[in-house]
């Protein structure tokens, strides 16, 4: 079925951003979350001019603001009559290694990667279950396949946290018209990715959300994107001895 409500947190830039752009192309109606209003506002512009059909909502929101994450949903539930996609994309990539003077950072990164993403599910699925329909997307890391050092290492660990909740809710609600999608996306040139040195496999972030949208459209379980080398990566890396691993950073 086609999803025509769809709302993505985390739309003020990066893959938020970019997909946002995509579905507009596609002719859905948006509504589209952030803390950077004004960024907001200037995507919003630029949807109106790909496409003047849709309706397009935004709305300024910290998803770190647990009860105005579930106030923001069920108030755009209200005004477009029902909500049928919900892309749980917001998240940070602040930290560096434990121990080193960072706690403060790293517990950002936990918190909003993860706790937050836990709000959003919930808030979500709380209106697919009323509503007894609709399409759950988590965007995971291919990072979720395996520990990593320094900067990445609280982040791949909410990754994983993310991917192993959404399987879990997968299987929960298997059989069901509510549909359960995780991205793992892999090196996509966004301003979390802009300051890290080595990215193997890189791809710019219109690319690599063609590739997302063309997943979360097929409403697959599970999808590594880029198709290469990603989805051969995530049996790779699992493998990987820690002495190759401390060459990523």
């Amino acid at each position: 079925m086609q999803r025509q409500n769809i709302i993505i947190t985390g739309a003020s830039s990066g893959l938020g951003y970019t997909m946002a752009q995509q579905f507009a192309k596609l002719g859905r109606n948006l509504i589209l979350c952030a803390r950077r209003i004004e960024s907001l506002k200037q995507l919003k512009v630029e949807l109106e001019e790909i496409n003047s059909s849709i309706e397009i909502l935004i709305v300024e929101l910290d998803v770190n603001d647990h009860e105005q994450v579930f106030k923001v949903f069920k108030e755009a539930k209200d005004k477009f009559g029902s909500i049928d996609r919900v892309i749980v994309n917001a998240g940070i990539g602040k930290g560096a290694s434990l121990g080193t003077g960072y706690f403060k950072a790293n517990k950002e990164t936990a918190m909003t990667n993860f706790v937050a993403a836990l709000a959003q599910c919930e808030a979500a699925l709380e209106i697919f279950r009323e509503q007894n329909f609709g399409h759950l997307v988590t965007i995971s890391s291919v990072s979720s396949q395996k520990g990593f050092r320094g900067a990445f290492n609280v982040y791949a660990a909410t990754k994983a946290a993310i991917a192993s909740l959404t399987e879990g809710i997968r299987i929960d609600l298997l059989n069901t018209p509510i549909k359960v999608t995780t991205i793992h996306p892999g090196y996509i040139r966004t301003e979390i990715s802009h300051a890290t040195k080595k990215q193997p496999f890189t791809v710019d972030v219109e690319t690599g959300c063609k590739t997302i949208v063309k997943a979360i459209e097929k409403e697959v379980n599970v999808a590594f994107v880029p198709t290469w080398p990603w989805a051969m990566m995530r049996y790779v890396l699992p493998m990987l001895p820690l002495s190759v691993m401390r060459k990523f950073s």
